[in-house]
């Protein structure tokens, strides 16, 4: 169980690196690291990371927050984790009309980013207090 739990607590911040690398080309610094890196390739696939597998990802990280949430009690972490998804998907579906979506946007994935550093940084098994609902 405690492979799962810390499988769990990984697999959305990987998740979250994963799909904001596949959008490079959305930001130009992030495009040249990328292109650096030898990721350039992913920018054919842009499309597809952004309308199927970033919300994909942000519904699996809302989703594991959560979990994380009921097992460790941080609401720190729940409020910071689910905020940058949040914002990627109003901004995806109800509020991809309005000319300010695009920086509300960057924002959630800016946030899915640093949080998923956080994530792999200080894991939650390490620093939040185990709930007794485990």
């Amino acid at each position: 169980m405690q492979l799962f739990r810390q499988f769990m607590n990984q697999s959305g911040a990987w998740g979250s690196i994963v799909a904001a690398m596949g959008c490079a080309s959305c930001f130009p610094a992030l495009g040249s690291i990328a292109a650096a890196l030898g990721l350039g390739f992913l920018a054919q696939f842009e499309g597809l990371f952004i309308n199927t597998l970033l919300p994909i990802m942000a519904s699996i990280v809302i989703a594991i927050q959560v979990f994380q949430f009921a097992v460790y009690t941080c609401w720190k972490r729940l409020i910071a984790g689910i905020t940058g998804p949040a914002f990627v998907l109003l901004t995806l579906y109800p509020l991809w009309s309005y000319g300010w979506s695009t920086y509300l946007f960057y924002l959630g994935l800016i946030l899915m980013m640093a949080v998923a550093i956080w994530e792999i940084v200080h894991p939650a098994y390490k620093f939040c207090v185990k709930s007794e609902v485990s």
